[in-house]
């Protein structure tokens, strides 16, 4: 049936004529009820026998309006909800208003077990609805889902008159809905209605959202309200306010900023960040310059925030003692402050944590309902408080609430559970409380994208059919360099001389294309994963390993479909020609980088596989001169690698990772083919090419670490990557060999981060990668384990091939700057989430360990400084206060003396017995003693938050230090950083071995 709709329009010429609208009507759309004869079914998905409940005594299918997805997607998750019917009216509008509920309600649809039906209620002859006059559009939604809610329940009971006795229960929470629902002679409850009635798992009744919980009993405005959205949009318009990301220190849960182009606004205090909460968009409006920061926060310890709450939410939150600061010299410019006075969007996500055993009054026994209070383990994330039957259950485990609200008038806000986890500390919940935090998607692989998988499983092979359109290089000496055990490898090259003297280089990536095709189950799953994800203990792969570790998996002795960029070049690596070509490969030997080295090293190896791999060392050595020469970055970061136990898997051990001539060789050719196919795929995709930039750093980070290295007679130029490159090449002290890669390590930190860009978005002078000094780059050498990568081979295919069959999903810029999006997203986590990982398993390895140890202090703050423990990698923080729980062991029990932030130096000074005055600065070496804090917030005795404890033994500061039991050798490296503030230039000298971070990945 054709229903047609017509109206006047008028065109761009002012003409108006007359459009129609076409909608077609079908009366072949089945229930999909399993029982059901009147369909036409092929594969129905409702069971012929849904659960019945306390509340509804029958078999019943549920249909649940829009807003409890919205608000109760936690509920609809659990898996006791089974046969439910999503109304296509209400899909339609979730894809509309929350794309993360509709991903999560498409995850449930696409899990046969849940048994989730999508009705196309909109296309039924029966259950369409035309929108009446001065109907609103939420009115016409909710009569449409009535009217579909009475086709079904009619429908179903032409179904009983067959033997089966079934219903139809409408779940919504609008009063008015339900109403006119019963009127209607229809089944209709509120959400809390009908899962108190499922008496076999009363944890749903926890789980319901929007409960309202008063934390004020004073009833006292807490917070300013937020300007309505009009006003946000009318201040950012004129320039009265800024928008940007909100980004919460680590050390300080009560400091936020955000980024509005050049300018970086720090937000202080629980009133001025006014509900606001980590990755949320916000609103900003900027103080005056008289109160703006001139020095550094102070470490907020967890502890603080109880002692310290009810006087500091009388407190304006503004920053302190400015008169006293107005002098120093620390930051060249006061920074500039303000308050959030709107959220623009939320980025609320279900949180992990853990019950505060002080917030539970109720007995052991209990099974009342009372209100409690959760701290989660993101130390940004603010109190949670919920209402929950379990609490005594709970106490002892990493459990997931979600946020519903926060009302002006509540300190913190209200939310509700969502599972247990698992008991804190246990590595397997440990580890699954990491990849929630950061959003690192990581469930089994759904039927649906295993059933795009090759159907002969490992049995695939490379056969004659597969040589269409690619070139057969199983002949050369091709093999592959990577760490040890790795199994999913993406990248393998190889090098042959050619008549002219100049060589042949070849840098094969696995063709993940081939197997991956765009808009499959498969494809679409890969693009949500993003990344794949390395963890110290285990791999959360992007592909289903038959693809990722076997047949994509560029294995040797064995023939694979590759995607291979050839060059031409000099025996200088002057580029001569390049070309590029879908191939097959047989890698002649999978490489370690240790295996590689040694064979270039051992020269009484002269086969030809060798030969190519001095050749290619040569070569790599002469790209990356000329890199060097442009300006190219040697940045650092302190990277260990743990050993891990054979049966358990806990660390055992813990080296620095060991980067030789090997590592530096894959990575230049890599380099260069990301450059390649990147100048490749933008003269065929000029406004939708996928790329990667990276901006240059802010003067402003960079100005104070300048400050700090001004005390050694040094100065960092950063007004091109080339000065600044050369700038890190002359800072070096003679006395102290890792003072250069320190630096790095901090230069590294004030580095804007390179994110994926579609091309059409920015100006060509903005491609540029600074750090890497090319003025275009790309991702293509790693398929396997980055999406990004997938979507630039499709891009290269279609550059190369004229008869290349690509879609939209190509050229449309939109779609390609949300994939951007998403992309930089899971990349970000990525990192985190293995940098967590590090931190778990540097727990495990410190627990019921204390060893003293030397670091670099990385940051100085009012009342503690950040050490680096180069030995371990590590950083964490040495309070310099009495407001943390440590306690402090001081070594002159008459000492008065304490330790104050001297703003001019930005130094902590101490005054000894003696009168001798100490002095903690950047950069200064220091021994301290690492252990394991499992006594924190919330915890008790169990240890709910663990945490790395650093505390000072060297140099002793009375009041402060520990005792020390290491030798006098100790002792006397740190007598010698002359902690007696003397400020003497060094000599500056060229030297010095440098390691340096795998940039490939930049």
């Amino acid at each position: 049936m054709l229903h047609n709709k017509s109206y006047l329009k008028r065109g761009r010429g002012g003409k108006v004529f007359k459009a129609v609208k076409e909608h077609y009507l079908r009366d072949d759309i089945w229930c999909s009820v399993e029982c059901c004869t009147i369909c036409s079914h092929t594969e129905p998905i409702l069971s012929s026998i849904p659960a019945k409940t306390k509340l509804v005594t029958k078999p019943h299918y549920i249909i649940p309006d829009t807003n409890v997805f919205m608000n109760q997607i936690d509920i609809i998750e659990h898996p006791a909800l089974q046969n439910v019917i999503i109304l296509q009216t209400v899909y339609e509008e979730l894809r509309h208003l929350s794309l993360s509920v509709y991903n999560r309600l498409k995850k449930m649809i696409n899990d046969p077990n849940r048994k989730f039906y999508v009705f196309a209620n909109e296309h039924h002859r029966d259950t369409f609805i035309e929108r009446i006059k001065e109907e609103s559009p939420n009115d016409r939604n909710d009569r449409a889902i009535r009217a579909a809610v009475k086709w079904y329940a009619t429908h179903v009971k032409q179904i009983a008159d067959k033997g089966k006795s079934l219903e139809i229960v409408l779940l919504t929470d609008d009063a008015e809905n339900i109403q006119r629902a019963k009127q209607d002679g229809l089944l209709a409850y509120s959400v809390r209605e009908y899962v108190e009635g499922m008496i076999d798992t009363p944890e749903l009744v926890d789980m319901l959202g929007n409960v309202r919980i008063s934390d004020n009993k004073d009833k006292k405005i807490v917070y300013e309200e937020h300007l309505s959205a009009s006003q946000i949009t009318n201040g950012i318009k004129n320039q009265t306010l800024y928008q940007g990301t909100l980004n919460i220190s680590m050390h300080n849960y009560l400091e936020g900023s955000i980024q509005n182009g050049d300018i970086q606004i720090t937000i202080l205090g629980r009133k001025n960040l006014n509900r606001a909460i980590q990755g949320d968009i916000v609103a900003v409006q900027l103080f005056p310059k008289s109160e703006w920061l001139r020095a550094p926060t102070a470490v907020i310890v967890e502890e603080e925030e109880e002692k310290n709450l009810a006087e500091e939410l009388q407190e304006n939150c503004k920053p302190k003692e400015q008169s006293e600061e107005a002098d120093s010299d620390l930051f060249e410019a006061p920074q500039p402050t303000g308050k959030v006075v709107g959220i623009i969007k939320k980025n609320w996500r279900p949180y992990c944590g853990f019950i505060n055993k002080q917030s539970v009054k109720g007995s052991s026994t209990s099974t009342l309902s009372e209100n409690v209070s959760v701290y989660p383990i993101d130390r940004r994330i603010p109190r949670i408080n919920i209402r929950t039957r379990q609490a005594q259950n709970l106490m002892g485990q990493r459990i997931l609430v979600a946020i519903d609200s926060w009302h002006k008038d509540s300190i913190f806000p209200m939310g509700h559970f969502v599972k247990a986890l698992g008991a804190a500390g246990d590595k397997l919940t440990e580890t699954e409380v990491l990849l929630l935090e950061h959003d690192v998607p990581h469930q089994e692989f759904a039927q649906q994208v295993l059933n795009c998988l090759p159907v002969e499983g490992d049995l695939w092979v490379v056969k004659d059919e597969h040589l269409q359109r690619r070139a057969d290089l199983r002949h050369l000496n091709v093999c592959s360099i990577d760490p040890p055990g790795c199994t999913d490898i993406d990248d393998a090259l190889h090098v042959r001389q050619l008549p002219n003297n100049n060589y042949e280089v070849g840098v094969h990536i696995a063709d993940v294309t081939h197997f991956v095709k765009p808009n499959t189950p498969l494809d679409e799953e890969a693009a949500l994963r993003g990344t794949t994800v390395y963890l110290i203990n285990k791999r959360i792969d992007m592909l289903p390993g038959l693809l990722g570790t076997n047949l994509c998996s560029l294995k040797s002795k064995v023939d694979r479909l590759a995607f291979s960029c050839i060059w031409e070049l000099s025996p200088e690596a002057e580029i001569v020609n390049v070309t590029f070509t879908k191939s097959i490969i047989s890698s002649k030997e999978s490489f370690t980088y240790e295996e590689a080295q040694a064979r270039i090293d051992d020269q009484r190896l002269q086969d030809d596989l060798t030969k190519g791999l001095r050749v290619l060392n040569d070569l790599a050595k002469k790209l990356r001169a000329r890199r060097m020469e442009r300006g190219a970055l040697t940045l650092a970061s302190p990277e260990v690698r743990y050993k891990l136990d054979f049966d358990s898997q806990d660390p055992i051990d813990v080296e620095m990772k060991e980067l030789r001539e090997t590592n530096a060789l894959v990575e230049e050719f890599m380099l260069l083919a990301n450059i390649s196919v990147a100048e490749k795929i933008y003269k065929k995709f000029a406004a939708s090419s996928l790329l990667r930039r990276h901006p240059p750093p802010t003067a402003f980070k960079l100005d104070n670490l300048n400050k700090a290295i001004s005390a050694f007679g040094l100065t960092l130029h950063y007004e091109t990557s080339k000065a600044l490159a050369d700038s890190l090449d002359e800072a070096v002290l003679p006395e102290d060999p890792y003072f250069n890669k320190l630096l790095r390590i901090l230069t590294t930190r004030c580095m804007m981060q390179a994110t994926y860009f579609c091309s059409g978005t920015f100006s060509v002078h903005e491609y540029r990668h600074y750090g890497l000094a090319s003025e275009i780059y790309t991702h293509f050498t790693s398929p396997i384990r980055r999406y990004s990568d997938v979507i630039v081979h499709r891009m290269l295919a279609a550059s190369i091939y004229d008869d290349e069959v690509y879609g939209s999903e190509l050229i449309d810029k939109k779609k390609i700057e949300q994939l951007c999006d998403v992309l930089n997203h899971r990349h970000r986590m990525a990192q985190m989430a293995a940098r967590s990982s590090v931190e778990l398993h540097t727990n495990l390895f410190f627990k019921g360990k204390t060893e003293q140890v030397e670091g670099y202090v990385t940051r100085v703050l009012k009342n503690g400084f950040v050490v680096l423990v180069q030995k371990y990698g590590i950083e964490g923080i040495v309070y310099s206060s009495d407001n943390s729980k440590t306690k402090l062991n001081t070594t002159a029990s008459n000492s008065t003396s304490l330790i104050i932030y001297n703003s001019h130096d930005n130094s902590l000074d101490s005054i000894t017995g003696d009168g001798k005055k100490i002095s903690i600065k950047l950069f200064d070496k220091v021994i301290v003693q690492v252990s394991v804090d499992e006594d924190l917030v919330g915890g008790g005795a169990g240890g709910m938050r663990q945490k790395l404890k650093l505390e000072l033994v060297k140099p002793v500061v009375p009041g402060l230090s520990v005792s020390n039991d290491t030798s006098t050798d100790n002792n006397e490296i740190i007598e010698e950083n002359n902690y007696n503030n003397k400020k003497d230039k060094r000599e500056n000298t060229n030297g010095g071995r440098k390691k340096k971070m795998k940039i490939e990945n930049m």
